[in-house]
C-alpha cells in the first residue's frame, strides 16, 4: 500500500484512539448525574437537568465512542459463516459490506451537518422542560460520525490490503 494511505489510517486510528479513550470515561459523568438525579429526588427538589443531560452524555458516549469501538473490531457480528472463511475470503467480504457502511454514513453525515445547521441557525432548543439548545449534541453527533466514517475508510483500506495479502 502507498505510504500515504499508511499514514491516513495511523493517523485516523491514534485520533480515534484517543477520542474513544476520552469517550470511555463519559460512563462516569453519566454515573454522577443519574447519582445526583436519584439523590435530589429522594431528599431535595428534583432537578429538571439530569435526564436529560444524561441523555445528552450517553449520545456522545455512543457516537464518539463507535469509530474506537470499529477499530478494535468490538462490534457485533453475526457470524454464521464468517468465522469458517480463510482471511483473504473475509477481507473480501468485509470490502462489500464496508461500502455499505460508508455509503450509509456519508448520508447520516449529510443529514446531521443540515440538522446542525438549522439548530444554530434557529437556536434551536429541546422540547423538555429544562429546554436545553440542541446545537451542542447535534455538533457532537457530526463529529461522531465523521470519526466512524473516517474509521471505515482506514479500515477498508486495511482489508484491501489483506485481501491482497498485504497488512497495513
Amino acid at each position: 500500500m502507498p505510504k500515504v494511505i499508511r499514514l491516513f489510517v495511523h493517523a485516523v486510528e491514534a485520533l480515534n484512539r484517543v477520542v474513544g479513550r476520552f469517550a470511555m470515561y463519559l460512563i462516569f459523568a453519566i454515573l454522577g448525574v443519574l447519582l445526583y438525579s436519584s439523590i435530589s429526588k429522594t431528599f431535595f427538589l428534583p432537578a429538571a437537568w439530569t435526564l436529560e443531560s444524561a441523555q445528552f452524555l450517553m449520545v456522545a458516549y455512543f457516537l464518539l465512542g463507535g469509530a474506537y469501538s470499529m477499530q478494535l473490531d468490538a462490534h457485533v457480528r453475526m457470524d454464521l459463516f464468517y468465522s469458517r472463511w480463510s482471511p483473504r475470503t473475509r477481507a473480501v467480504m468485509d470490502i462489500l459490506t464496508i461500502g455499505f457502511l460508508i455509503f450509509y454514513l456519508v448520508f447520516l453525515l449529510y443529514g446531521g451537518i443540515s440538522s446542525t445547521q438549522y439548530a444554530l441557525e434557529y437556536n434551536e432548543t429541546s422540547y423538555s422542560a429544562w429546554s436545553p439548545p440542541m446545537a451542542p449534541i447535534k455538533i457532537i453527533m457530526c463529529i461522531g460520525i465523521a470519526l466512524m466514517l473516517l474509521q471505515a475508510i482506514a479500515t477498508l483500506f486495511k482489508d484491501i490490503a489483506a485481501a491482497r495479502g498485504e497488512s497495513l
